[in-house]
């Protein structure tokens, strides 16, 4: 019998923590009956500096719920900082840990089986999404691109996986020597090289409140998960200045070409477009550079990742 938590992190969750804790408790009330888990165990939300009434719900449901463990971060500091928060607040009591977001669309049903994954040696199990049928078009196709450029990045990841999985207390402690600001647990936690596993992940359907993990938010997880794991981008602008330089001699041999039989127009649109050409590399090369600086920039300071208003 093992000591177990859940970990969610919340943000503007008031419509939805009340179903999800609920759904949780009957998940914890099975699995301690059929003697998998400790009545001791808990399901940690981790307020995310929301501005509506999620902490209030977490406390008024602590108070008629054993189950329920609340966090509350002074302000909000993102998905992957209150995820972390969480999961380094349970290792402290819990054996093995599953992160899962607060709306419940992953597949708890599965819980079981990764508990019984963690009591056959594996450190992680990987909750792998099989079927996205309940998420929107436009999320589905942008998910899909997610994965791929990662790959392509070649960034280490498991495919079709995002932050539904199970640690156990000792790949956590691994995870806790992992210092980085710029947080990609995703790619971070393979890493840690334990044995690990996957479980089937079906979505399901929001059952109130919207995602807020919208195009913008997804983009920005792809841009930190590449250029934290990955010098790809920078060996792609080494190769798109070779090509603008080729592209410039070819217009070099065109132009004394055309001078040495006597076809040579007076214009502007060879120089224009060589300046645009090379005026376009360069912004983008400095973009991209730019980027891996930001990230120095943020890891030197060693400020803390995030800070624990309260704790019920």
């Amino acid at each position: 019998m093992i000591t177990f938590a859940t970990v969610s992190p919340c943000y503007n969750e008031e419509e939805v923590i009340e179903q999800s804790v609920g759904k949780l408790t009957a998940l914890f009330v099975r699995l301690i009956g059929e003697g998998k888990i400790s009545p001791e165990s808990k399901m940690v939300f981790v307020n995310d500096g929301s501005t509506d009434k999620t902490w209030e719900k977490i406390c008024e449901l602590k108070k008629i719920n054993p189950y329920v463990k609340g966090i509350k971060l002074s302000r909000n500091v993102g998905h992957q900082h209150a995820l972390m928060a969480g999961l380094m607040n349970a290792k402290e009591w819990a054996d093995a840990v599953v992160s899962v977001d607060a709306d419940l669309q992953d597949d708890i049903n599965v819980i079981p089986e990764m508990i019984d994954d963690v009591s056959k040696g594996y450190d992680v199990v990987y909750g792998v999404k099989v079927s996205r049928t309940a998420d929107p078009l436009l999320k589905r196709v942008s998910a899909e691109a997610f994965y791929k450029l990662q790959s392509s990045m070649g960034v280490e990841s498991v495919f079709n996986h995002a932050d539904f999985r199970m640690m156990t207390k000792k790949a956590l402690d691994m995870l806790s020597n992992y210092k980085e600001k710029n947080l990609y647990l995703r790619g971070l936690i393979p890493l840690i090289g334990l044995k690990s596993t996957t479980v089937d992940d079906v979505i399901s359907e929001r059952t109130a409140g919207h995602s807020k993990y919208n195009l913008k938010r997804m983009l920005s997880l792809a841009v930190d998960g590449i250029t934290s794991f990955s010098t790809k981008p920078l060996k792609i602008i080494f190769v798109l200045g070779v090509l603008s330089i080729i592209i410039a001699l070819i217009v070099a041999i065109d132009v004394f070409h055309a001078l040495f039989i006597g076809e040579a127009v007076a214009g502007w649109a060879t120089v224009v477009l060589s300046i645009w050409l090379v005026g376009g590399m360069a912004l983008i090369s400095l973009s991209v550079v730019g980027e891996y600086i930001g990230k120095i920039y943020t890891e030197v300071k060693n400020r803390p990742l995030y800070n624990i208003e309260e704790e019920i």
